[in-house]
C-alpha cells in the first residue's frame, strides 16, 4: 500500500505511522516527491487500510495493484536516478558504459579503459566470471580479473561494473565493483538476487533470455525487497525464432517499462545483436526509444578476443558511436552523461578537488521563469543539486554571475529559426570579467498546455511568446481557428499565468517542463510546424570558476571578438589569418560599438584546431593586426 502523508505531519506522527507498519511486518520506505511525501509499505501481511488512514498525519491510503510493489510507478511517480560513483543513470541523461566482454590481461584492460574513457564512456564494464554456454569456453580470470578491472577504473577515474554469478561471490565482489551486474541467465536466480540486494549497492539487472516484462520487474522487486533501491534495468534482447541475429532486441519494451516502473532502463546492443556492424544503429534505436543509456562491448583487438569478439566494437567505432549518440540526445530531450576528465594523480590541487559541478550545490542563473527552455538547458548541463536563479532580463543573468550571486549563468545565443540573440553578444562585450565555459543545445518542442480537465473545444485564448505562436501557426489554424492568440513575454510565463487563472478556456504554448512545474496538463505534444527548432545556449562563469566546468568535456570551440581599423581590407586581413591557419570559422557577426557611430565589433566562433599552439598563435596574430581582440571563451561545443 501507499500511505500518503499530510503536508503538515509532524516527525513524531510520521515515526508512529512507520513504527505501526513495521510492527505489522511491512517493509517501509519513505519517498519524498515533488507534490507529496509517501510511505510505501509492502509485505506478505494484510491489514484493513482504514486502520492506517485514521492515524494522525495520514492523508489517504492507496493499494498497489501491481505484483511488483517497490518497483512500480504507483509507489513512486518520479524517475529514480541511480548513483554509481560520480555517474548518474536516469532522468534526462544518457550514460554510456563500455569495456571488453571479459578482462583478459592488465595491458588489455588498461588500453581499452583509456580509449573508451577518452571517447566519452562514463563507466567501465568487464567480465571476471563468465557464464558460458559451453563448459570449455573461457570462463574469466575470477578475482584476479576483478583486481585488474578495479585498477583500470581507478586509473581512468571510472566506476566499474562486472557480472556476479554465484551468491558465495557477492561479499568478495562488493569490495571491487561499484555496481553489480546480474546477467540474463541469472535474472531469476532468486537466491543470488537476495544476496546482491542485501548489499544495498547499485545493480544492473539484465532481462532474461525469454522473460516477460512482468517477470523482469519481479526480479527487480526481489532486489529492492532485499535492501537496494538502486536498480538499473537492461534490455539485452530476447530469444525468438529469428536466427539472423544473436537475439531480438525488444526496443518496444523500453517505453512500456518506463510507464510501469520508476527505475531507469538502458540497452545492451552488443548481446542483442551479436554482430559488430549492428551495434551502432541499435544503440541509436535504444536511445531513440527513451533509454537512459547503453552498455557496449569494446575491444582493441576483437579478432583475438577470448569472448564475444564478433560483437565487440573497435575503439574508433566506439568513438564515432558516442558522437552520434551525443548528436541524437537533444532530439529526444536528453543529454549525454559526463564526468570530469581528470585523472586521479592530477586531482590533488585545491581547485580540482572542489571543482566538479556535480559534487556540490551552487546557483545557476537563467532568464525567464521556472520551467522555461533556459532552465531545461541548465538541467541538461548541471547536476540536479544545483539551485536555479530565474532572472527577469538577460542583463540580470550577467550581473548575477559577475557579482558572485550565481556561480554560472545560462543564456541563449542562437536559434535555428529566429537567428542570433544579439542582446547577449552585446552583453558579453561589456562584461570582460565573464567567459564562455560551455555550450548546450536544446530542441524547442512546443506543446499546447491547459488547466487539467480542459478539452480542445473549451479553448478560447492561447497565450505564448510571439515566436511560440508563430512557430505553431499551422497547428493553431487547423485545430483552434477561432481561438484568440495573445502574445506573452515568455512561454513558461504563459503557463504560470494560466495556472493562476485556473480557467479551462485559456491555454498556453510552451515546453513540457513548464507544464510539469506548474501542475498543468499537456493537451497536444510537438505542435511546432518545423521540428528542426533548436536553441544554442552559452554557459558563462567568472574566470576563477571556469576550469571546473571545462574539465567535463574535450574543448573543441572558441569565441572571439575584435575590431579593426577603418581602411580597405582590414577585416579581410583577419579572416585570411584564420583561413591560413587552417581554422574553420563557424560564425561571423558584426555589432555596433556603443558611443562610436559606424564602428563595429566583430564576433567570431571557430573550431579549435588540433594542438592548442595553433590557436594561441592565431590569437596573437589577430591581436597584432586588430585594434582590439578578446577571447570570449574556449569551451566544449555541446555539454552532454
Amino acid at each position: 500500500m501507499i500511505v500518503i502523508l499530510k503536508q503538515g505531519i509532524t516527525p513524531q506522527e510520521k515515526d508512529k505511522v512507520r513504527s505501526f507498519l513495521s510492527e505489522k511486518g511491512f517493509i517501509v520506505k519513505e519517498i519524498v516527491g515533488q507534490q507529496d511525501t509517501v510511505l510505501g509499505a509492502v509485505g506478505k501481511v494484510s491489514i484493513d487500510p482504514r486502520t492506517v488512514e485514521l492515524m494522525p498525519g495520514v492523508s489517504s491510503v492507496v493499494p498497489i495493484s501491481k505484483p511488483y510493489k517497490l518497483a512500480s510507478r504507483e509507489m513512486k511517480k518520479e524517475d529514480t536516478i541511480v548513483q554509481v560513483g560520480k555517474v548518474k543513470i536516469g532522468g534526462n541523461r544518457v550514460a554510456v558504459i563500455a569495456g571488453p566482454c571479459a578482462v583478459e590481461s592488465y595491458d588489455q584492460i588498461m588500453a581499452i579503459a583509456e580509449s573508451v574513457r577518452e571517447a566519452g564512456a562514463v563507466m567501465l564494464r568487464g567480465g571476471a566470471f563468465k557464464p558460458r554456454t559451453s563448459p570449455y569456453a573461457f570462463q574469466g580470470l575470477g578475482e584476479e580479473g576483478l583486481k585488474l578491472l578495479r585498477a583500470a577504473g581507478d586509473a581512468f577515474d571510472m566506476p566499474i561494473t562486472s557480472e556476479v554469478v554465484s551468491p558465495s561471490d557477492v561479499k568478495m565482489m562488493s569490495g571491487y565493483v561499484d555496481m553489480f551486474q546480474i546477467g540474463a541467465r541469472n535474472m531469476q536466480n532468486f537466491e543470488l538476487l537476495k544476496e546482491v540486494g542485501k548489499t544495498g549497492m547499485p545493480v544492473l539487472l539484465k532481462r532474461g533470455l525469454s522473460a516477460t516484462i512482468e517477470e523482469w520487474l519481479m526480479a527487480a522487486e526481489y532486489l529492492m525487497a532485499s535492501g537496494t533501491d538502486q536498480v538499473v534495468l537492461c534490455e539485452r534482447g530476447i530469444r525468438t525464432y529469428e536466427k539472423a541475429t544473436r537475439n531480438t532486441l525488444d526496443c518496444s519494451a523500453i517505453p512500456v517499462v518506463q510507464k510501469l516502473t520508476h527505475l531507469p532502463v538502458i540497452g545492451d546492443p552488443s548481446h542483442a545483436t551479436g554482430i559488430r556492424d549492428m551495434v551502432a544503429p541499435m544503440s541509436l534505436a535504444i536511445v531513440a526509444s527513451g533509454a537512459s543509456g547503453v552498455i557496449v562491448e569494446v575491444h582493441n583487438h576483437p579478432e583475438n578476443a577470448l569472448s564475444d569478439g564478433p560483437q565487440s566494437l573497435y575503439p574508433s567505432q566506439f568513438k564515432k558511436l558516442v558522437h552520434d549518440i551525443q548528436a541524437l540526445c537533444p532530439v529526444v530531450g536528453k543529454s549525454l552523461e559526463k564526468i570530469p576528465r581528470v585523472l586521479p594523480e592530477s586531482m590533488k590541487s585545491r581547485e580540482e578537488e572542489t571543482a566538479s559541478p556535480a559534487s556540490s550545490s551552487f546557483t545557476v542563473a537563467f532568464q525567464g521563469v521556472r520551467g522555461a527552455f533556459s532552465e531545461l538547458a541548465v538541467r541538461r548541463s548541471f547536476d540536479e543539486s544545483v539551485e536555479v536563479m530565474p532572472c527577469h532580463a538577460f542583463s540580470d543573468v550577467f550581473d548575477a554571475v559577475s557579482s558572485g550571486k550565481a556561480k554560472y549563468g545560462v543564456v541563449p545565443v542562437e536559434n535555428t529559426l529566429g537567428g542570433t540573440i544579439y542582446d547577449n553578444l552585446d552583453l558579453l562585450a561589456i562584461h570582460p570579467e565573464l567567459t564562455v565555459v560551455g555550450e548546450q543545445q536544446v530542441r524547442v518542442m512546443h506543446n499546447l498546455i491547459v488547466v487539467p480537465g480542459a478539452k480542445m473545444e473549451d479553448i478560447r485564448k492561447v497565450y505564448s511568446h510571439p515566436q511560440g505562436i508563430r512557430q505553431c501557426r499551422a497547428f493553431l489554424d487547423k485545430e483552434l481557428p477561432n481561438a484568440e492568440c495573445v502574445p506573452f513575454f515568455d512561454t513558461a510565463g504563459a503557463v504560470e499565468y494560466i495556472a493562476k487563472l485556473g480557467d479551462k478556456s485559456v491555454a498556453a504554448i510552451a515546453g513540457a517542463p513548464a507544464a510539469r512545474y506548474y501542475g498543468m496538463e499537456v493537451l497536444a505534444q510537438g505542435i511546432e510546424t518545423d521540428a528542426s527548432n533548436y536553441t544554442r545556449f552559452y554557459i558563462l562563469a567568472r574566470e576563477e570558476n571556469a576550469a571546473p566546468f571545462r574539465s567535463q568535456s574535450p574543448l573543441d570551440k572558441a569565441a572571439l571578438s575584435f575590431s579593426v581599423s577603418d581602411e580597405p581590407g582590414a577585416l579581410m586581413d583577419i579572416l585570411r589569418m584564420i583561413a591560413d591557419k587552417g581554422v574553420n570559422m563557424t560564425k561571423l557577426e558584426s555589432r555596433p560599438i556603443p558611443g562610436k557611430p559606424w564602428e563595429y565589433l566583430f564576433f567570431v566562433e571557430i573550431q579549435l584546431p588540433e594542438g592548442r599552439e595553433r590557436f594561441d598563435e592565431l590569437v596573437k596574430d589577430i591581436q597584432e593586426k586588430a585594434v582590439s581582440c578578446k577571447v570570449l571563451g574556449v569551451y566544449a561545443s555541446v555539454i552532454g
